[in-house]
């Protein structure tokens, strides 16, 4: 089975926005993990626009499901991975005033950087996960610098999903064919949803986790969160 994590950074922004503690983060994520979902993602950035460096040092014992923190490893993220060590580290190579991810790793060019950084975290017992775009050469170069999976940035399938899924989702069907042989895990994720979900998992049922925010927490305002997770999970199980 595919796990589902739900990132849980939307929930911080709506707190942000009025202040105080509503929602509470660390109940939000409980929910979550109540309703089923098989891990939490957060992505604290070095604003803190949403969630905040304290958040995922609250989140970390109260969580019962796998934790993985995503980032771009500067010198203070690294420093809070390192001193909470989730199950998962995702590195992203978000600059800081990125709206939102929006590419993956040039795992080659970076390759230096990114092994130093890996090794660092698995010796702190993190697993490490890379956001690349899918590309042969860069998932190459993700198992090359020592990661343990890739996440596959989604962005351009849920972009051109509706203008022709199977040719939007080839690209990611031999990426991830590739870093089968090759022997890296699989993650994926962006701009999935309930409509995109089941057809790329159809396509890579060996995926081993994607991680979903924005969608399913917009989802969750007409559904429901329980019933959201309960069909996003519905969709990572379909044959």
């Amino acid at each position: 089975m595919t796990a589902l994590s739900v990132n849980i950074n939307k929930f911080a922004t709506l707190r942000n926005a009025r202040g105080g503690d509503l929602p509470n983060i660390v109940k939000a994520a409980q929910d979550c993990e109540k309703f089923g979902a098989q891990g939490i993602t957060v992505h604290p950035r070095p604003d803190e626009r949403h969630i905040r460096y304290q958040d995922v040092r609250d989140l970390k014992p109260n969580l019962t499901t796998e934790f993985n923190i995503e980032g771009y490893p500067s010198e203070n993220f690294l420093k809070l991975v390192t001193e909470v060590k989730p199950a998962q580290c995702t590195l992203v190579p978000d600059s800081p005033d990125v709206l939102t991810s929006n590419q993956g790793w040039d795992t080659l060019g970076n390759k230096s950087l990114l092994n130093e950084v890996i090794q660092e975290l698995h010796r702190n017992s993190i697993r490490v996960s890379l956001f690349v775009d899918p590309i042969a050469q860069f998932v190459e170069g993700a198992a090359k610098a020592g990661a343990d999976r890739i996440e596959l940035y989604t962005g351009s399938y849920a972009a051109n999903y509706t203008h022709g899924r199977e040719k939007a989702v080839e690209p990611y069907v031999q990426a991830a064919n590739f870093a089968q042989r090759i022997g890296i895990g699989i993650n994926a994720g962006h701009d999935l949803s309930l409509e995109n979900l089941a057809y790329l998992r159809g396509q890579i049922p060996f995926m081993d986790e994607v991680s979903i925010g924005h969608a399913l927490i917009c989802d969750a305002i007409y559904l429901g969160l329980e019933d959201t997770i309960r069909m996003y999970l519905e969709k990572l199980t379909k044959k």
